[in-house]
């Protein structure tokens, strides 16, 4: 057995808004296991400036995981808690190995084409004309329910989109989800809150920054809009601590990104932690090109979560690798015709 690692560069075909900044291209990589003829896949989702591990001895961990793949998944995996993002790129390439196809890795009525995982439209941020199309854009293509994520432009004109959606839309009809990325301050989060519950959302994510458990846990207690923890999740790995942490904050819903957590088995316990405390939970994408998302779709279906789930086709990139999902409807379909590809020239 002996596996290697590319690097690789996804290009975004329009600049994408975040709290964070603008996002033109998004950094990814790939690693190979090979044995006995067959190859297997996975994909290291780092986002950098955001993921726990973006460390400056990223390139040398993967290295040594290419040195000790014959320790196998589970070994390597417990080696890995400081990358999360290795951690689900060595789990999803010893699964691709394992499988008769590499990129079919979960089967399911999902990957039948049968079945479908219902989906939220993701509205990224941008100026008020942007997001505004945007908007019409998803409602128009069937979505039920559609996230903008909000904190880049002034708050006012971000109220003004949400009154502009409810206007046309009653909750019944568009489920509005809204994705903060901690941009409140502490001292302004409960009136913004109280502002935002206005328009009958489903739901904030992540509405301060993380680290700051009492302001969240009280966020949580005293307001009528559910509350998401997203990456307050993030570099959290002791099954102690993320449950000390859910019982501290208490929040209404937990956002699940596997290349941020430990990949499946990292997420897994997550669930399993909610659950036992109540507490609601959706996979999130987290810009992976369409190897890595195809894996994560067909494995958030056997999950059997009838929410809407925050995954998409890859779409944004000019450059990203062939595959089979599509959104018809606001919900993920998996086109079995399609045949996936792996080609780092392309």
């Amino acid at each position: 057995m002996k596996a290697s690692y590319h690097r690789y560069f996804l290009d975004f075909k329009r600049p994408s808004g975040t709290s964070r900044g603008i996002l033109t291209q998004k950094e990814t990589w790939f690693l190979v296991i090979e044995h006995d003829g067959k190859k297997g896949i996975g994909e290291c989702g780092i986002l950098r400036g955001l993921s726990f591990d973006d460390r400056d001895d990223y390139e040398e961990k993967l290295k040594w995981v290419c040195s000790h793949i014959h320790l196998g998944v589970q070994q390597l995996w417990e080696s890995l808690r400081e990358f999360p993002s290795i951690q689900f790129g060595v789990e999803m390439a010893f699964r691709s190995l394992e499988s008769q196809n590499p990129f079919l890795l979960f089967p399911s009525e999902f990957t039948d084409g049968t079945k479908s995982i219902p989906i939220n439209g993701l509205v990224w941020m941008g100026d008020e004309a942007f997001m505004k199309q945007q908007i019409e854009e998803k409602i128009h293509a069937g979505f039920s329910c559609i996230k903008l994520k909000i904190g880049a432009i002034d708050f006012e004109k971000e109220l003004g989109l949400l009154r502009f959606i409810r206007s046309h839309f009653t909750p019944e009809q568009i489920e509005i989800r809204v994705d903060a990325n901690g941009a409140f301050s502490l001292d302004s989060a409960l009136y913004k809150i109280i502002q935002l519950s206005e328009f009958k959302l489903h739901s904030i994510e992540q509405p301060i920054p993380k680290n700051h458990t009492d302001s969240m846990a009280g966020l949580c207690k005293s307001t009528s809009l559910s509350i998401a923890l997203d990456e307050e999740l993030i570099g959290v790995a002791d099954y102690a601590e993320k449950e000390n942490l859910l019982q501290k904050i208490l929040p209404q819903y937990i956002i699940l990104k596997p290349s941020f957590i430990g990949g499946f088995r990292g997420t897994t316990e997550w669930i399993e932690l909610a659950e036992k405390y109540n507490i609601g939970w959706w996979v999130t994408s987290a810009l992976e090109s369409n190897i890595g998302l195809n894996a994560i779709a067909q494995w958030t279906y056997t999950l059997q979560n009838p929410m809407p789930q925050g995954l998409g086709t890859g779409a944004l990139y000019s450059n990203n690798f062939d595959g089979p999902l599509e959104v018809r409807s606001g919900a993920l379909w998996y086109d079995k015709a399609v045949s996936q590809e792996f080609n780092l020239e392309s």
